[in-house]
C-alpha cells in the first residue's frame, strides 16, 4: 500500500532533533542551464534565508543578466570555478571563494571551464527558491515567454534575454536560449 508523502514544510527547531541533509538528499530539478538542489526552504528557516546547491555544466551560462528586487544572493564555490558579471565588473571565483550578489544589482554567472562547477547559493531573505521550483514546472510544458515574465514579476525578478548571445560569444559559453533564437 502506497503512502502519501507529506510535503508540508515547517520551521526546524531543536525539539525536532538533528537534521542532516546528505549529498543526494533534497528535491532536485534541472533548469537546462543549471541544476537546483533545494537544501533549506524559507519555511524551514523562519524566512531568514534559503539554501540551494547549483551544479553548473561546463561552459554554460546560468541565466541572462538579471536583477532581484527583494533578496541578496551569496555564492560559495564548492567545486570548479564560477564566472560572474556583477554590474559592470566580471569576476572569477574558485573553490573556497565567496561572491556577494546584492539585490538591485544587474548580474549573472556561469561556469567558464570544461570541468564541473558547483556552488552553494544562500538567498536572503528566503523565498526565491520557489521561483526555481515553479520555473522547473513551467519548463516541463511548452516554453511560454509571457508566463516566464509573469513568474519573474511575481518574484521581483527581471531579466534581459538579449544579453545571452553576447555573453555566450564573449566567454565561449552555451545557454538553452541560443537554440530558441537560432
Amino acid at each position: 500500500m502506497a503512502h502519501a508523502v507529506d510535503t508540508k514544510r515547517i520551521r526546524f527547531d531543536a525539539s525536532q532533533g538533528p537534521r542532516l541533509i546528505g549529498p543526494g538528499d533534497g528535491k532536485s530539478v534541472d533548469l537546462g542551464s543549471v541544476g537546483v538542489r533545494f537544501m533549506a526552504w524559507t519555511e524551514e528557516t523562519g524566512g531568514g534565508f534559503s539554501l540551494v546547491e547549483h551544479p553548473i555544466p561546463p561552459k554554460t551560462l546560468v541565466a541572462p543578466v538579471h536583477i532581484h528586487e527583494r533578496e541578496d544572493e551569496y555564492s560559495y564555490v564548492l567545486e570548479g570555478r564560477m564566472g560572474a558579471k556583477l554590474g559592470d565588473d566580471v569576476v572569477y571565483a574558485e573553490a573556497g571563494d565567496f561572491v556577494f550578489k546584492p539585490r538591485e544589482q544587474w548580474h549573472t554567472f556561469w561556469n567558464p571551464d570544461d570541468a564541473p562547477c558547483r556552488i552553494l547559493e544562500i538567498i536572503a531573505p528566503g523565498g526565491f527558491e520557489h521561483f526555481f521550483d515553479e520555473l522547473a514546472t513551467a519548463m516541463a510544458g511548452a516554453f511560454d515567454p509571457e508566463k516566464l515574465a509573469e513568474l519573474g514579476a511575481r518574484y521581483g525578478h527581471r531579466f534581459k534575454p538579449e544579453t545571452v548571445s553576447e555573453l555566450c560569444a564573449e566567454h565561449g559559453l552555451w545557454h538553452p536560449m541560443l537554440e530558441e533564437q537560432g
